[in-house]
């Protein structure tokens, strides 16, 4: 029997290991832009064509390379980053496995011009799916270009599944963020299809933070400094008011290194609390100097994950940094007494004599005693009419709901008491055949405009209100390339929008019926909530339609006559579906007649 074992072609082993370090475009643009990092770059110009599928140009002003090293650096596991094991636990540098530039050519077209300061001439060499076609002097600048076209022509599966190209961009812009925001004194730039999108002159932290995500981070920014002998943190968190439904911009970096990290999440998270409201999330961007003999980032392909020495000190340190943060800008609330209409109570002087108070009493006072005032009971109820039954007589244990088959939406709309009560200014409560029916009014009037817009959105026939004065909303990069993806289901909304350039759009118009709320945050919220769509049409319309609904909805609180509860049960009843939210929450409950009379037998 022959040998069935034998070694991979270097091609194959190549193509395995790019399945593990070039995931998609956005892979490829923080290999290399890491690499111009490591190389000591000052300005760093990223060039992406149709979302990267077409070609990822990266081109930097750092060390660059010689002839040889040009060549040599496409060979796996060739780096001049670490030289032995215990280099490990004391990185310095972005790259370290000498993988990403062997995994991106074993995928790709891939041509390297490259020059040192020293040399006269440059290298540049050009490789596909792993196999050198060519070699050759060529005048260049000092640094390094790389070009990377066609990505994954050789792995068709891996190309088939890259999704559209506003997804795809949108994570290049996700893994550009995370380097550009470590690195101020660098100037970065973006472009895609010929439009700049990023253009990043050096300058400070905060004003990186800005420049990436909006001038509307600055006000909401406050810093943090703390150091110790076992870590250092610095970094900006937000203030309270700057928490938004899904943040999406909580940064953590470890000794220049963007990582992932649940438990410390969960400390930032932790000093937040009672100071947001439940499900609200903050951005923040908080920066770990450690040792780096406490850390092991060679735990993960994609080294996002950092596992820490000293996890639960850091943990309380961090802790405390942000507490301290928040207090020190006097962000945490004080008791603030009202005392408004309150009496003036005067200071306690002991050398004042104060006369004990005298009670003034009626002493021919007799509760018994007949008055000529008098009257009998009936006439306080004189010129009252008697209400009419709220229901027919009840049948014990009924209730309304998905299996009931005695009661449809129809008859208990015919049944319902004309009078209704409205409790605590969040339910609303009417009397029904089978008992007392409860209504949360804010998640009933969600379903009715749910399902308004949805049909809207399907006949395009939504209305729009123009605003007396367009306001301009300001996005981060990311934001407004998921507005742009948007814009057709939002005009079908019946906003109108129009592009400004530089990341900002004009609200010229917004649905009409949405009196009181602000354009410019309806907007962030929606791009906020749609976050997680699918590339679906339908799910689109549907999540973009339940956000509107979920913010244009009653709020909790705003007091109802009885006209308007009518008018809301009665739309209510007209939807297809009167039990639930389209997220899945309940709309109303029935409490029975026998329940009733079981709690006050």
């Amino acid at each position: 029997m022959s040998d069935v074992i034998h070694l991979l072609p270097d091609s194959v082993a190549n193509q395995i290991a790019a399945g593990e370090v070039i995931q998609r475009p956005a892979s490829v643009i923080k290999e290399l832009v890491e690499n111009a990092v490591d190389a000591g770059a000052t300005t760093i110009h990223v060039v992406v064509v149709d979302a990267g599928r077409t070609s990822i140009q990266v081109i930097d002003d750092g060390k660059g390379m010689s002839e040889t090293d040009a060549r040599l650096s496409f060979e796996r596991h060739a780096t001049s980053k670490i030289a032995k094991a215990d280099d490990l636990f004391a990185l310095h540098t972005m790259g370290f496995r000498g993988e990403a530039l062997a995994s991106i050519a074993a995928v790709a077209h891939v041509e390297l011009q490259t020059r040192r300061e020293a040399d006269e001439i440059g290298s540049c060499i050009r490789i596909a799916g792993s196999k050198v076609v060519s070699q050759e002097p060529v005048s260049c600048p000092v640094g390094s270009n790389f070009k990377v076209e066609n990505l994954f022509f050789n792995v068709p599966a891996r190309r088939k599944f890259l999704k559209s190209n506003a997804t795809e961009l949108s994570n290049i812009l996700t893994a550009f963020e995370r380097i550009v925001l470590v690195y101020p004194d660098i100037h970065f730039t973006l472009h895609h299809n010929g439009t700049e999108m990023l253009n990043l002159k050096t300058g400070s932290l905060h004003q990186r933070i800005s420049d990436v995500f909006g001038r509307q981070y600055s006000q909401d920014l406050l810093p943090v400094e703390v150091h110790t002998a076992m870590c250092s943190i610095t970094g900006f968190i937000s203030k309270p008011e700057g928490a938004r439904k899904k943040s999406g911009h909580d940064y953590f970096f470890v000794n220049g290194r963007y990582m992932k990290h649940p438990y410390f999440h969960k400390a930032v998270v932790t000093a937040y609390d009672r100071l947001i409201p439940e499900g609200m999330q903050v951005p923040y961007f908080l920066y770990f100097e450690v040792n780096p003999n406490d850390i092991d980032v060679n735990i993960h392909p994609t080294k996002t994950e950092i596992k820490f020495e000293n996890e639960q000190a850091i943990w309380q340190i961090l802790t405390a940094a942000v507490r301290d943060a928040l207090g020190k800008f006097c962000e945490v609330p004080a008791i603030d007494f009202d005392t408004q209409g309150s009496p003036d109570i005067p200071l306690y002087d002991p050398a004042r004599q104060v006369a004990p108070p005298q009670p003034h009493y009626n002493p021919d006072y007799n509760p018994f005693k007949s008055s000529s005032h008098s009257s009998s009971w009936e006439s306080l109820y004189e010129g009252l009419e008697k209400s009419p039954s709220s229901a027919p007589a009840p049948e014990e244990g009924e209730m309304f709901g998905p299996t009931d088959d005695t009661q449809t939406p129809e008859t208990i709309l015919s049944e319902k008491s004309p009078s209704h009560y409205q409790y605590k200014g969040k339910y609303l409560m009417t009397a029904v055949k089978s008992g007392l029916m409860i209504i949360d009014q804010h998640r009933a009037d969600m379903r009715i405009l749910y399902e308004r817009y949805m049909e809207q959105m399907t006949n395009h026939t939504a209305n729009t209100q123009k605003l007396l004065f367009p306001e301009v909303v300001q996005l981060a990069p990311s934001e407004a390339v998921l507005l742009g993806k948007l814009l057709p289901e939002l005009t079908n909304l019946g906003f109108e929008l129009s592009d400004l350039g530089g990341n900002s759009f004009a609200v010229n118009g917004v649905p009409s019926g949405l009196d009181g709320l602000d354009p410019v945050q309806l907007v962030r919220q929606l791009v906020d909530d749609s976050g997680t769509i699918t590339s679906q049409v339908k799910s689109l319309n549907a999540q973009l339609a339940m956000s509107l609904a979920r913010h244009a909805a009653i709020p909790y609180g705003q007091l109802l006559n009885n006209e308007e509860i009518e008018n809301i049960i009665n739309q209510l009843f007209a939807c297809s579906n009167v039990n639930y939210t389209p997220d899945g929450k309940a709309i109303l409950c029935i409490l029975p007649q026998g329940d009733i009379e079981q709690l006050l037998g």
